[in-house]
């Protein structure tokens, strides 16, 4: 039996150490795995997340080219600088990236002008020219007016847009109404750092502009139109880092900057072009390595977690289904013990009962001393048949709270006296001692505590050496309650087995055990005590003795 007992446990050992090794290799493996995926995911990261950078950071041009701009065209063409100083101040005020404004107070008309644009009786040049600064209120310079052009030459913003408008007009079909897109697309010249934009006059205005075109108007009339230009500066973008985890530096740099080569010493970079005005500059990110692993880190730390909560919740399920297993495989051998040594112990008088009835019937004739022995021998093993029936059905009553607790007064001397006398009869080499310290009697079930002696003290008998078969039994009232110590000297308890001796069907390995027993005697007694309201507890030394302890609730 202890060689198969160790192979179980080397057995086992070798199943849960492979059990653990595997775990372990699997979750090395899979946070290598985790972590190269977070590595790949922020590099990903590092270059797709530069397009939510541009478009937080170009999101106040876009709103200064689809919604401000267009505003010029409500003055229908009647600006003066005055107005076009309050306007530009708005403009500067709002969006820093606008470092200047040239504004043409302009007019169409169909007779030549000195500057501007000349085709067939359509004409378009500028009255006055203004500069505004970046000041505000905005510094407002005079560069050009008819009666003094201050050495001023109307440039190729004036003249590409007028352009524009010409050709515009030229194509013109005024059957068909243009949509705003058409419009703003033909009014506004987008250029690099720069975009000029004319206000969009009413159909009816485009109608008689295409009619001067084809000389179709004698009279002279002149219609106002308003051009700005707005020279942008690149470098007045207010950078949005909308991943400062990520990006540690980003700056705007021409087109055309291309710094040494910068991954090889410990960084990574990416870039992105500006739109529109902007096109010839660029948004470049720039990231330490070191600061790279950090986000890398943020990231894999959660997977991390994760995949540490499902193999721990995969250990602990290995863990209860082995526990299982391990409680199912004990309860199964307690059974077949229980099933085993309960049939050992019917068996016993079961035969002894069948070879003395053999015998008696047998038997010509019986003397009267066979017939002494005989019946001896039958009423012996009915006994037995009885209490071990009787046992198991006390047993079944008490764990199911099937039977009543009665409250009898008892002399507990006495008591004591009559359990010791019934065990010297059976067994007249057992020595008792026994003392009661501070009550005579007290109230509780005699049956149900006549079976805690005879059970507690058959067991100091059992697992006694023939020289050392002692029991001393105290009673003690103690803070209300009645105090039971059975102390032997019998061959003790191993402490690896103590929290067990209480369970049913459990029976310690030893040389006194190898018959006879059901496991069911300490259970009795624990359940016992339990519907009693009590509490029994056990202190024991292997080789020196047992001593049981039951604490009783003490009823005068």
């Amino acid at each position: 039996m202890p060689s198969e007992k160790k192979s179980g446990y080397r057995k086992n050992f070798s199943l849960i150490m492979t059990f653990i090794l595997m775990m372990l290799v699997l979750f090395a493996f899979s946070l290598i795995l985790a972590y190269r995926f977070s590595t790949k995911f922020i590099e990903n990261e590092f270059v797709s997340e530069k397009v939510n950078v541009l478009e937080q950071s170009i999101k106040p041009y876009n709103d200064f080219f689809q919604k401000k701009l267009p505003e010029v065209s409500y003055y229908n063409g009647y600006l003066d600088s005055a107005t076009a100083s309050s306007f530009v101040d708005t403009v500067l005020l709002e969006y820093p990236f606008v470092s200047r404004v040239i504004f043409y107070d302009s007019e169409v008309r169909n007779t030549p002008v000195s500057d501007g644009l000349n085709t067939g009786k359509f004409s378009f040049g500028p009255k006055s020219i203004y500069q505004f600064g970046t000041l505000i209120p905005s510094d407002s310079i005079e560069l050009f007016t008819q009666e003094n052009t201050h050495n001023f030459i109307v440039g190729d913003d004036f003249n590409a847009l007028a352009l524009k408008l010409a050709s515009y007009i030229e194509s013109l079909d005024t059957a068909h109404v243009p949509s705003q897109e058409e419009l703003f697309s033909n009014f506004s010249n987008v250029r690099a750092n720069k975009i000029t934009y004319l206000n969009i006059p009413r159909i009816e205005d485009l109608k008689i502009y295409k009619a001067m075109m084809r000389r179709k108007l004698n009279p002279q009339p002149v219609y106002q139109q308003d051009m700005l230009s707005f020279h942008l500066d690149p470098y007045k973008l207010r950078i949005i880092n909308s991943r400062p985890l990520l990006y540690q530096y980003i700056k705007i740099e021409p087109l055309t900057y291309d710094p040494l080569d910068t991954s090889s010493d410990g960084y990574m970079t990416t870039e992105i072009t500006l739109p529109g005005p902007f096109s010839d500059y660029k948004l470049y990110f720039i990231s330490a390595k070191s600061f790279i692993d950090k986000e890398i880190l943020n990231y894999f730390l959660p997977i991390a977690l994760g995949i540490l909560l499902f193999y721990s919740i995969v250990v602990l399920v290995a863990v209860l289904i082995y526990r299982n297993l391990n409680i199912n495989q004990k309860m199964f051998k307690l059974q077949y013990d229980f099933m085993n040594n309960l049939t050992h112990e019917f068996k016993t008088p079961v035969s002894v009962i069948k070879i003395a009835g053999n015998n008696i019937k047998s038997a010509a004739s019986l003397t009267e001393r066979e017939l002494k022995m005989y019946g001896k021998i039958l009423d012996e093993e009915a006994d037995k048949l009885n209490g071990l029936m009787n046992k198991l059905l006390a047993f079944t009553q008490i764990e199911n709270k099937a039977i009543e607790l009665n409250q009898d007064k008892i002399n507990m001397v006495d008591f004591i006296e009559s359990t010791v006398e019934s065990h010297r009869l059976k067994h007249p080499d057992f020595d008792f001692t026994f003392e009661v310290t501070g009550f005579r009697a007290f109230v509780t079930d005699p049956v149900l505590l006549g079976s805690l002696f005879d059970n507690l003290a058959e067991n100091a008998y059992k697992y006694s050496p023939p020289e050392r078969k002692k029991l001393h039994i105290s009673a003690r009232l103690i803070k209300g309650r009645v105090v039971f110590r059975f102390t032997d000297q019998g061959i003790g308890i191993p402490a690896s087995e103590i929290n067990n001796i209480f369970k049913k069907f459990f029976r310690i390995q030893n040389q006194y055990n190898q018959n006879g027993s059901v496991g069911l005697g300490l259970a009795f007694c624990k359940e016992l005590v339990n519907f009693m309201g009590g509490e029994i507890s056990v202190r024991s030394k292997v080789n020196k003795g047992t001593e049981f302890k039951i604490v009783l609730p003490y009823n005068e």
